[in-house]
């Protein structure tokens, strides 16, 4: 199956919450969320009541879609976590929020997650001093994510880190904007995680 390609805002109403994939306009008054909480479709605000499937499936598809996985990296990334000691819905929640292009998001150096996937294949970001073009690239504690030295005039960028001030930054993240340059503290653990996704849900899904 393709990459969804559509209006992302779709997305949202979809899933009946804010995903904020569409940057600072998600912030703003023009946000279509906010305009229409309603599901796409013609019978406007006709959200029929899930079956525990269905409850369990826009579960997984609110987070595959905030993080603009395709269904096959999505399950790839759980049988992972499966693996992984401790718990598996909080194993994929916190590997998910150390993915590069998430913390290039977070860490405000891009408007949104799409936009982060974007900056790092185009060789924009290094971590440890190195070229990392790979967005799925997995964090680990003591990573320091820097903007390569040309890049740091980009008005993407600049634009990008004054809308974030604005934001609420987890604190295993820390930012030095004057050197744009950001490091992860820390494995997030599950209360410091701000995403309203049930993670046990998900586990249930793919337990069937």
């Amino acid at each position: 199956m393709a990459r969804y390609a559509g209006p992302v805002c779709r997305i949202c109403r979809r899933e009946g919450g804010k995903l904020f994939l569409k940057g600072e306009r998600c912030f703003s008054e023009k946000c279509s969320y906010d305009k229409r909480e309603y599901a796409p479709g013609e019978h406007k605000g006709a959200r029929r009541k899930l079956s525990e499937y269905g409850e369990q499936l826009r579960e997984k598809q609110k987070l595959k879609r905030t993080h603009f996985l395709m269904e096959k990296q999505f399950k790839k990334t759980y049988k992972t976590c499966e693996k992984m000691k401790g718990i598996t819905g909080e194993n994929l929640l916190s590997l998910l929020e150390r993915r590069l292009d998430n913390a290039i998001y977070t860490l405000g150096f891009a408007p949104s997650r799409k936009a982060a996937r974007l900056l790092i294949t185009h060789g924009h970001f290094l971590v440890r001093g190195k070229k990392v073009n790979i967005p799925s690239y997995i964090l680990k504690p003591g990573d320091d994510i820097s903007v390569i030295e040309k890049t740091k005039k980009s008005e993407i960028i600049n634009n990008a880190l004054e809308s974030a001030m604005r934001r609420t930054r987890p604190a295993y993240y820390e930012i030095d904007r004057d050197a744009y340059k950001g490091t992860i503290g820390n494995i997030p653990e599950r209360d410091e995680i701000t995403s309203a996704v049930n993670e046990k849900l998900i586990v249930e899904l793919y337990s069937k």
